[in-house]
């Protein structure tokens, strides 16, 4: 029997737009927690993957986008977080692990974050510097947000910054109500 999976975040309270003093700074919030993700690392993983026909970023710390949509990316060294269908994530997970390649369950709560006042939240909820990120690298900034450990890939769609982040599904709801709640505060 198959069970459905839920969201981590299903209990918070999250409203697809969050308004804020300036309406062209609006800030559009979607809770990717349920994207078919895998993940892996150890000394043979790079090459596993490779071989299973993924593309990976050269650099750790860096991502790159599947043709078919999705990404890999590159966690440090030698730990790879996949999004993509779920085909090939079943594919990945049938696939026999060579050497020195290891699971890693990806049970992350999974937010993406849009809107011109996204700067603004992350300067209030986080330590790290993002309008020093260069975007063109296709950066993972491994960090905290109001004391929760997260996964970041900044980015622009448009123009507009647009981040996706990762957290342990236990945070999930205490990262994303508190994130809501910054920019929902009459002062942000």
């Amino acid at each position: 029997m198959t069970t459905a999976r839920m969201s981590p975040l299903a209990a918070a309270v999250v409203p697809a737009a969050i308004a804020t003093a300036d309406p062209a700074a609006a800030l559009t919030f979607e809770d990717r927690s349920l994207l078919p993700r895998f993940g892996c690392k150890g000394r043979g993983a790079a090459a596993w993957l490779a071989a299973a026909g993924l593309p990976l970023p050269a650099q750790p710390n860096s991502w790159t986008a599947l043709p078919e949509g999705g990404l890999v990316a590159r966690l440090g060294v030698t730990e790879y977080l996949i999004e993509g269908s779920s085909e090939l994530i079943a594919r990945l997970a049938r696939i026999p692990r060579g050497e020195g390649v290891y699971p890693v369950l990806r049970e992350d709560a999974a937010i993406r974050l849009v809107g011109h006042a996204l700067p603004e939240l992350m300067r209030q909820s986080c330590s790290m510097n993002f309008a020093a990120v260069a975007l063109d690298g296709c950066p993972v900034v491994l960090t905290s947000m109001v004391g929760v450990g997260v996964i970041v890939l900044p980015g622009e769609t448009n123009g507009i910054p647009d981040y996706r982040i990762w957290c342990d599904g236990t945070w999930g709801e205490y990262l994303t109500e508190t994130l809501l709640g910054i920019a929902a505060a009459p002062e942000f």
